[in-house]
């Protein structure tokens, strides 16, 4: 499944889109949609097999904002950071 993760800083969007280079995730660093919105107007495009709220909640990101999950146009919320602290 294709995913965007969304950050508080754009700092933490190319912090995360680092560490996932070299993985079979792909992270591809973009501006938000417009779908969409961001305190940063950054976010990184990644795929992702597993379940993606368990590997929200053990990532080591203390400004993620949000994970969707990308449908076509369509962009369904699947994790929001803030609800889980």
């Amino acid at each position: 499944m294709t995913y965007i993760a969304t950050f508080f800083t754009h700092f933490a969007a190319i912090s995360f889109s680092r560490a996932l280079k070299g993985s079979n995730m792909h992270p591809q660093l973009m501006p938000v949609p417009r779908k969409l919105s961001s305190s940063c107007g950054t976010c990184v495009r990644f795929v992702y097999d597993g379940e993606i709220v368990d590997y929200a909640k053990q990532m080591d990101q203390e400004d993620l904002d949000s994970i969707y999950r990308v449908e076509g146009e369509e962009y369904l919320s699947v994790y929001t950071a803030s609800s889980d602290n």
